[in-house]
């Protein structure tokens, strides 16, 4: 995250050394699915994707059947996606993720855990 508070991403392209710029966004969600989109475009179906469950849709012909994909247009469909993301997480539409429960700030560590309490519990 900047310290302005936007969450950036961009990738470097395969065998090269310049980098594919994919934008600045609100969440790290859209910055992260930007990113996906991305490294699916440019490496296929055996990218390692930070949400493997949410494939891109591959709307482009020639995604998949080995010709590459410019940058530029790389870095639309990213883009695409990291904004149509922030715009859902804006409406507050995508569901926030569980929230955690906190840990005690101080557990005593000299307590022994009972059969009926979770880890989580100290």
């Amino acid at each position: 995250m900047r310290k302005w508070g936007k969450w950036v991403a961009e990738i470097r392209e395969p065998n090269k050394r310049s980098r594919i710029w994919l934008g600045s966004y609100s969440s790290p969600v859209a910055a992260a699915r930007a990113y996906d989109t991305a490294v699916f475009y440019l490496r296929g179906r055996s990218a390692r994707l930070n949400f493997p469950n949410e494939l891109p849709s591959p709307a482009d012909d020639r995604c998949g059947s080995g010709e590459e994909l410019s940058a530029a247009l790389i870095r639309q469909k990213a883009t695409e996606v990291g904004a149509r993301v922030d715009a859902l997480h804006s409406a507050g539409q995508l569901g926030e993720p569980p929230a955690r429960r906190a840990a005690p700030k101080n557990p005593d560590l000299n307590r022994q855990p009972s059969p009926e309490s979770s880890d989580t519990e100290l």
